[in-house]
């Protein structure tokens, strides 16, 4: 019988702040998003303040202040450092393991010595010890019920952070405390669908007729509604499978004007799409630019566009992909409007050995130093930190950089931001 752990850190942003800092433990912390707009993590005090995910940063200004909220803006250099981390103490502890998320890992426990309870026990302990991280381990029969078991065990404090639902005497009387639209693999439109048919929880959904749920939710729902009878349908996925597309995009810190500007900020962003490229050794054939206005200035007029180009071989050279995202750029921006927001998608994606050449060129355009090159610059910001070495078409000061005014230090990824230790 397979056996599967989930393993999810608590509150992963907040808790990341917490690592170098002792002194917010127990004090509410909230993370906000891009441009420090809205919150997008919250400690459990936090919550019980009544701050809602998503909600605008100046609705909160006032129980920011009555309850000293330490506020922070997203420090992502951090949470993927700390996320690295803590993948890598779990991949020591298991003998499979699939990262799911930044802050979520699926483990196989099966084959392991002793009580999975308490093995469970000791994995958790472990993060915690070498990583400062608190996480929460659900355990099941399928990836399903452990993911179910994982949130009964973060809401239910008794549990002490670790739930199996393996052996449970009586699993449908956790399963009717999780509602249908928590469910993993249930979306909203599904979760609505559901609740007007009168399924209101997961023991619901797991009562319903395959036949019925295979008809109405296609062989995704299916798969589910077997993975809580405890039937494995969903496989434990040890490599992360390439990506079809890779965007990258950002709010802008202040509105940009200027197509210099513009120019910039969308071969920032191709950059760091191409270095996603090549790390899971793949190639692109097709370059996508947008740009938009913002959506709430009701005193100018509103603009967005978007331009696709296919590139006549596919590459992961990001100077190529640079030229060919202003070009793209060139074609849609209109002077005399304040853009708030850029980006870019790579799609056309196949594997750097297996991609496909026009008829009308024998030998790939890439010239002989491309490879190296990229490779050389991809180990130099592996080893030194992000962007240590970037192209200067990116720019030098960034002003249009979003706003990030409450940053924490990148204690582990920026030597002149490393955490002081004074006996």
């Amino acid at each position: 019988m397979s056996l599967f752990a989930l393993a999810d850190c608590n509150n992963f942003f907040a808790s990341c702040e917490r690592v170098f800092v002792p002194s917010l433990n127990n004090r509410p912390v909230v993370v906000l998003s891009n441009n420090d707009g809205c919150v997008i993590a919250r400690s459990a005090e936090a919550k019980a303040l009544g701050i809602k995910m998503g909600q605008p940063a100046f609705e909160c200004a006032g129980v920011f202040r009555k309850h000293q909220v330490a506020v922070f803006s997203s420090n992502y250099a951090l949470y993927g450092d700390m996320s690295a981390r803590v993948m890598a103490v779990l991949g020591q502890l298991v003998p499979r393991l699939e990262v799911y998320s930044i802050d979520e890992a699926f483990m196989l426990l099966e084959g392991l010595p002793g009580d999975p309870m308490a093995r469970s026990r000791h994995i958790r302990d472990e993060v915690l010890r070498r990583t400062g991280m608190p996480i929460s381990i659900g355990i099941g029969t399928t990836k399903t019920l452990a993911k179910a078991a994982n949130r009964y065990a973060k809401t239910h404090p008794a549990c002490d952070g670790v739930f199996s639902l393996a052996g449970h005497p009586n699993p449908d009387l956790i399963l009717e405390r999780i509602a249908v639209e928590d469910v993993w693999g249930i979306g909203r439109r599904y979760a609505a669908r559901l609740k007007a048919r009168g399924v209101m929880n997961a023991a619901g959904f797991k009562a319903l007729s395959a036949e019925w749920v295979r008809k109405t939710m296609t062989v995704v729902g299916l798969h589910t509604l077997l993975e809580l009878r405890g039937i494995p349908c969903i496989p434990l996925e040890t490599g992360p499978s390439p990506k079809k597309s890779i965007v990258s995009s950002r709010s802008f810190g202040r509105p940009v004007s200027t197509k210099e500007d513009l120019e910039e900020a969308v071969a920032a962003y191709m950059s760091r799409a191409a270095e996603k490229l090549r790390a899971q050794n793949s190639v692109a054939s097709c370059v996508m630019v947008f740009i938009q206005t913002s959506r709430f200035d009701q005193g100018a007029p509103a603009y967005s566009n978007a331009y696709s180009m296919a590139l006549p071989v596919p590459t992961a050279h990001t100077p190529t992909l640079i030229k060919a995202a202003c070009s793209a750029l060139a074609r849609i921006y209109r002077p005399g409007h304040a853009y708030k927001k850029a980006g870019v998608m790579l799609s056309g994606i196949e594997g750097t050995s297996g991609r496909q050449l026009s008829l009308l060129e024998l030998q790939p355009f890439d010239r002989p130093k491309d490879k190296p090159l990229m490779r050389v610059l991809d180990g130099i910001n592996a080893r030194w930190g992000n962007e240590t070495v970037r192209l200067a078409a990116s720019g030098v000061e960034r002003s249009w950089k979003m706003k990030q005014a409450r940053r924490s230090p990148r204690f582990t990824t920026v030597w002149s931001e490393l955490a002081e230790a004074r006996a």
